[in-house]
């Protein structure tokens, strides 16, 4: 599934520019599903960490993000480490692995059982959506160079 590997990319070229912000750019408030582009980076850690404790059938999920209190360099570090472990994984994964159905509990704990390759086609998609929501952030505290994360640019430089 190429799209773990997609979204290690997408992830470093998003952070590789915010890394380039300063303070006031990074937490300049915006209306979105996120305030600010430092927010919206923890959220799109946050996701990819709860869905890997899921997928490890941890009993309680802790959202990280939410005791965080270091630099954006460091957030988008720790993002990058979570992707990376998330395309290794996919990579050694079995078709049977990818078609099992497992069980977690959301938010709200509420229980639900789908197949592992729902679920990573759900979280990458979900990545995907709040990148494109930080390309807004970009633009709206002028970033000089706002990369291109879209798959086909992906796809073309393989």
């Amino acid at each position: 599934m190429q799209y773990a590997s997609y979204n290690l990319w997408a992830n470093q070229l998003i952070t590789g520019c915010i890394n380039n912000l300063s303070d006031d750019q990074i937490n300049k408030e915006f209306k979105s599903s996120f305030p600010t582009i430092f927010s919206t980076l923890g959220h799109l850690w946050d996701a990819e960490s709860i869905w890997w404790q899921r997928i490890k059938l941890s009993d309680n999920v802790e959202w990280p993000f939410k005791t965080f209190s270091g630099s954006v360099l460091e957030l988008g570090n720790n993002l990058l480490e979570q992707s990376k472990k998330w395309k290794e994984w996919v990579e050694s994964a079995s078709e049977k692995t990818l078609e099992h159905e497992f069980l977690y509990r959301n938010s709200k704990r509420d229980r639900f059982k789908q197949p592992v390759h729902e679920m990573l086609m759900h979280l990458f998609n979900h990545q995907t959506y709040h990148r494109g929501q930080l390309v807004t952030l970009l633009r709206g505290v002028e970033s000089e160079k706002v990369p291109n994360t879209d798959l086909i640019a992906f796809l073309r430089k393989k």
